[in-house]
């Protein structure tokens, strides 16, 4: 992680929170505020910049009206960071006049342009799952949680036959939802089971047998049944899984490790032409920088995805809130969703009776309805445009009430 966060990154800083980002920063209260009152500006911050770089940035002409602050600086790695503010087009302006001054200028200027690209992207074409036509970013669509296992933190048991998921990916279509998102093994964070090898309490998942015995039933009858009418995505991370499961008519992989678990899953998912969700997911809640690391490590997810050949327009992202990371943590990802959805890529939210919400009101899972509907307000707010949840009616209802403020 050290040696990958080496490398040169920019992040735009979400509006309404650039004077907390820069603060943050460790610039000061009274600076922050000052720099910050640049209407209509976009606040962009450059990370690990080679220092060799400085005077280039203070000699461009775009950067001239005091609208570049210089912050911390590395002496032993030779970087630092700076902010910048400006326009569109005078962020555009400064691209060209990097571009212009050397190797490592232009190098900067193409991050900074691609980056500018990506958060102006209206990645809000046609988007199909099979032969269904969605409404992304017309209105916020609801993926329901169908877990057909044993041991799932909110509803373990309660589907784990056939007849009752059946009848309850059936209630789910009644109710609202969009996609019907079926998971054969429970990632929940810190799921422990005892190793009967070495009777050594440890994680231990699922084989893809089990998993494959669990989720495939219900798919084919889900599949065979001409009154259903929702498409179908596999809450998986094996490509086994993954391709009998897509073979099958599935329509949507959901990868709660974002490529990373298994090499072969890409491939899969580029073979079917499928859309894939990549969750920002990882072993430690140890971060340097919160957001700027998850962003790189989604960024990861991101190139392993295209350089397996899945297409661009089949990417959609989470930031993995409940997942490598704690109760702060989560509630910092929440705050910068915004920054997320400036990646240019449709944003997936998954907050349904998390520990966040159990641990913030001291409730057990079977009552974090309501801080539920408030995270899925506040991310429809902030730019998400799927929420997976187990309370469809519910939150079908907060999505409406939340659309017809924010998306009109």
């Amino acid at each position: 992680m050290k040696e990958r966060n080496s490398s040169a990154q920019i992040l735009i800083l979400e509006p309404g929170k650039t004077v907390a980002d820069l603060t943050a920063m460790g610039f000061s209260p009274e600076v922050s505020e000052q720099f910050a009152r640049q209407v209509d500006s976009i606040f962009i911050r450059l990370k690990n910049v080679p220092q060799e770089l400085i005077p280039v940035l203070k000699r461009v002409p775009a950067l001239e009206n005091n609208n570049v602050m210089f912050g911390k600086t590395d002496d032993r790695k030779q970087i630092f960071e700076a902010v910048i503010a400006g326009t569109e087009n005078e962020l555009n302006d400064l691209c060209e006049q990097l571009g212009q001054g050397g190797e490592k200028p232009a190098k900067l200027a193409a991050l900074l342009h691609g980056t500018l690209a990506k958060s102006s992207r209206k990645n809000r074409l046609p988007f199909f799952l099979g032969h269904h036509r969605l409404p992304l970013g017309q209105r916020t669509l609801i993926m329901g949680i169908l877990n057909v296992t044993p041991d799932s933190f909110s509803d373990g048991g309660r589907f784990d036959q056939l007849d009752e998921a059946l009848t309850q990916a059936f209630r789910m279509a009644e109710e609202g939802a969009d996609i019907i998102d079926i998971g054969g093994e429970s990632t929940r964070p810190g799921h422990i089971k005892v190793n009967a090898a070495t009777g050594i309490n440890q994680v231990m998942p699922v084989n893809a047998e089990v998993e494959l015995n669990r989720v495939m039933p219900v798919i084919k009858a889900l599949k065979k049944d001409q009154t259903f009418k929702l498409p179908l995505s596999i809450d998986t991370y094996k490509a086994k899984v993954a391709e009998q499961a897509l073979a099958s008519g599935v329509e949507m992989l959901n990868d709660v490790w974002g490529l990373k678990a298994d090499p072969h899953l890409g491939t899969v998912a580029a073979h079917f032409d499928v859309p894939i969700c990549l969750m920002h997911n990882r072993n430690s809640t140890d971060y340097d920088d919160l957001v700027a690391d998850i962003i790189a490590e989604i960024e990861e997810s991101i190139a392993l995805a295209q350089n397996a050949g899945i297409k661009d327009k089949n990417i959609i992202i989470d930031p993995g809130i409940g997942f490598g990371k704690d109760l702060h943590q989560n509630l910092d990802v929440m705050l910068h969703l915004n920054t997320f959805c400036r990646l240019g890529y449709p944003l997936l939210l998954g907050t349904s009776r998390k520990s966040m919400i159990g641990k913030t009101l001291d409730l057990p899972t079977d009552e974090r309805m309501e801080g539920t509907a408030a995270t899925v307000a506040y991310g429809i707010a902030a730019g998400a445009d799927i929420v997976r949840v187990h309370d469809v009616l519910p939150m079908k209802r907060v999505t409406v009430m939340t659309d017809a403020m924010i998306r009109r």
